[in-house]
């Protein structure tokens, strides 16, 4: 049987934009790890796909295969149908959220990923724990700021 390290990740934005967080989950084997942050004002697109990105940089290796579950169609579908690469051919013209494109386009050319979509709020257990740990992390205190968003992207709506 195939081993694989499996990251959970959801994202979750108070207000849209407003404050908002990400919240991951990496197994491997027995080893568990939760991480999360919070950001003063972002999107929930913003979080979903940086809760991927955030992920695979906390990895140690890339010689197992990884397998990434989340609810979010927007990054799940721009990967599996491979709009993201047609966007990158355009130079992201009129994309949101091309830093974050970028930065998971240079992670995920060193790792053999395979995504998963999960319902979200459907009782999926290490879904349901990303998206506590990603409420409670915007709503926290000490959010950071998401600086491409608050002085780039915002400006170009």
């Amino acid at each position: 049987m195939q081993e694989y390290i499996n990251i959970y990740t959801d994202g979750s934005a108070r207000g849209n934009p407003g404050p908002g967080g990400y919240g991951i989950i990496l197994r491997y084997k027995q080893s568990v790890k939760e991480l999360s942050q919070g950001f003063r004002l972002t999107t929930n697109n913003r979080m979903e796909l940086l809760a991927v990105v955030v992920a695979l940089e906390n990895l140690k290796t890339n010689q197992i295969p990884v397998r990434i579950f989340s609810d979010s169609k927007y990054v799940i579908d721009a990967i599996q149908k491979r709009w993201v690469y047609g966007w990158q051919a355009k130079g992201f013209n009129k994309k949101k959220n091309k830093d974050l494109w970028q930065r998971y386009l240079s992670l995920a050319r060193s790792f053999n990923i395979e995504f998963v979509w999960v319902k979200g709020h459907n009782g999926h257990p290490e879904n349901e724990r990303c998206d506590v740990l990603a409420v409670e992390a915007a709503l926290g205190k000490n959010l950071l700021i998401d600086h491409y968003f608050e002085e780039v992207q915002q400006h170009e709506d």
